[in-house]
């Protein structure tokens, strides 16, 4: 405390001898407690008491140690502290701050100026780039329009060699497929047989059972509308046409456009994966292969296209009609397409070389509507605009049966999974079941006059039939009990697939929509 106190002290005096330019005594530490104390006090002190102030211990004035100091610094003159030098010194001092100021703001004009300078070349910069990003992308859709046409006009000299056709022309940069007919070899019959006996002892095996994950009658009742999607396709064209889902991955959904496009669509993440364009017309008819990321579709512009969806471009552009493709169906093989035509043919092609394998005509010479496999791949059923219901034995590439009793062209056929029914359809408001075991129609689902029906599909298991057409109908098998209808679509239904296990329903429409109907 004493310490402290004679530290307030010297403080004072120090500040008492600046202002009355006096020096102070010099100050001197106590040997015992090592304290600092000014020499003229603490000698008075110990003349009185003799002991250190702090410990209290015998010290004589003679035991005091000096401490060296430099001089002290004498004030500034007093005419420095006078009130008119004060005053000048706190304008300079004030000039000088207004001064720095107006640097600063003229600096920060400056700034501003530059950046105002820079953004307005950034957002010039951003128009020019949004410019040519439309420019780029209005060149790739000329490219991939052109492109077809260029492989199918490019013609060989004289000289030249025959190309193959799994390579692509230069340039068109797509493999189209030759007009002559490579013929169904041995090894390729063979490999269509041990398909069939696959697929059937796998079906015997299933037997009558369903699958547990299979949606029940009373749960397709409840089915609502889950989601409405209008995006799909342009607004100035509308109308999506054809529909299929993948049945590997059943949340990719397939559409085709009346726009020439062909779009893969995500229902889970709600967002377009590919936008597939090179058409020169409406693409009617669609295919998901199941076991790899490629599509397959058909159009009136009389090709069929092989689509690569990662890359959004066409393998192959097969032409073996010499009109509109009316029906497609793919192989279970994975491998073989089925196309038909109004052309009065069916044509066989094998999609991974894209050779033309065989090109049958209709015996009637009558115009194809539709076409589809049997679920074991050896027959096949077309539609014919003479209302005639036609099975057709792959291997021998021949007519094996004839189904009559529409009124009208076929619009659409369907082969439940049990391969035992048939479900046709035609511009007569019905639709008729065939058992394929006694060749005969065994049931007639007698709908609302004026009713069209556009396409069919049984679910993987057989056990409902949709039809879509004026509405979207979902019928129970074997009863063919209606069991729900939906009419949310403003316009005619155009194609409807099941999901997994029937788990959703996915229907589309001329109002440019996809809609997909499920459980709450």
């Amino acid at each position: 405390m004493v310490a402290k106190r004679s530290s307030l002290n010297q403080e004072l005096k120090n500040v008492y001898f600046l202002v009355t330019n006096e020096v102070p005594d010099a100050p001197v530490i106590s040997p015992h407690s090592g304290a600092i104390f000014e020499k003229r006090i603490i000698e008075k002190y110990l003349l009185e008491n003799g002991c250190d102030p702090i410990t209290g211990q015998t010290m004589k004035a003679e035991e005091l140690i000096e401490v060296k100091t430099p001089p002290i610094v004498k004030p500034k003159p007093p005419s420095a502290t006078s009130i008119p030098a004060t005053l000048k010194t706190l304008q300079d001092e004030w000039d000088a701050l207004m001064l720095h100021s107006f640097t600063q703001r003229q600096q920060l004009q400056t700034t501003r100026q530059e950046l105002s300078h820079a953004l307005y070349q950034h957002d010039a910069a951003c128009r020019v780039i949004a410019r040519l990003n439309k420019e780029v992308a209005a060149a790739r859709e000329a490219l991939a329009t052109l492109k077809p046409q260029a492989g199918i006009g490019t013609s060989a000299g004289p000289n030249s060699m025959p190309q193959h056709p799994s390579i692509a022309s230069e340039a068109g940069g797509v493999a189209t497929q030759p007009i002559e007919q490579a013929g169904m070899s041995a090894e390729i019959i063979q490999k269509l047989q041990d398909k069939a006996t696959v697929l059937t002892q796998e079906r015997k095996k299933r037997g009558r059972t369903v699958p547990d994950e299979l949606i029940t009658q009373d749960q397709i009742k409840t089915f609502l509308t889950t989601a409405s999607h209008p995006g799909l396709h342009s607004a100035s064209i509308p109308g999506i046409l054809a529909l299929d889902i993948n049945s590997a991955d059943h949340s990719k959904i397939l559409t085709g456009g009346n726009d020439k496009n062909a779009t893969v669509f995500n229902k889970d993440t709600e967002q377009v994966v590919a936008i597939l364009k090179g058409h020169t017309k409406k693409i009617t008819k669609v295919i998901y292969h199941p076991d790899e990321d490629t599509v397959i579709t058909g159009s009136p512009d009389m090709s069929i296209r092989i689509w690569n969806v990662p890359t959004s471009q066409t393998q192959l552009l097969l032409r073996c009609h010499d009109g509109p493709v009316t029906g497609l169906s793919l192989h279970p093989t994975g491998d073989y397409v089925l196309s038909t035509s109004s052309d009065k043919h069916w044509a066989f092609s094998d999609i991974r070389t894209g050779r033309l394998l065989t090109k049958v005509v209709d015996t009637a010479e009558v115009g194809l509507t539709t076409a589809q496999f049997h679920p074991d791949g050896l027959i096949f059923g077309t539609g014919t605009d003479d209302s005639q219901v036609k099975i057709w034995d792959l291997k021998e590439q021949s007519n094996v049966a004839n189904f009559p009793g529409h009124t009208g062209p076929i619009s659409a056929i369907s082969f439940s999974e049990n391969g035992y029914y048939l479900a046709t359809a035609a511009d007569d408001a019905c639709v008729k079941l065939w058992d394929l075991r006694k060749l005969k129609n065994f049931k007639t689902i007698q709908l609302d006059d004026g009713y069209e029906v556009k396409d069919l599909c049984f679910d993987q298991s057989g056990t409902y039939l949709a039809i879509a057409g004026s509405d979207v109908r979902i019928y129970l098998c074997k009863q063919w009990q209606d069991l729900k209808v939906f009419n949310d679509h403003t316009a005619l239904a155009t194609g409807v697939r099941f999901g997994k296990h029937a788990q959703y329903v996915a229907s589309t429409s001329m109002d440019r929509t996809l809609k997909l109907y499920a459980i709450e």
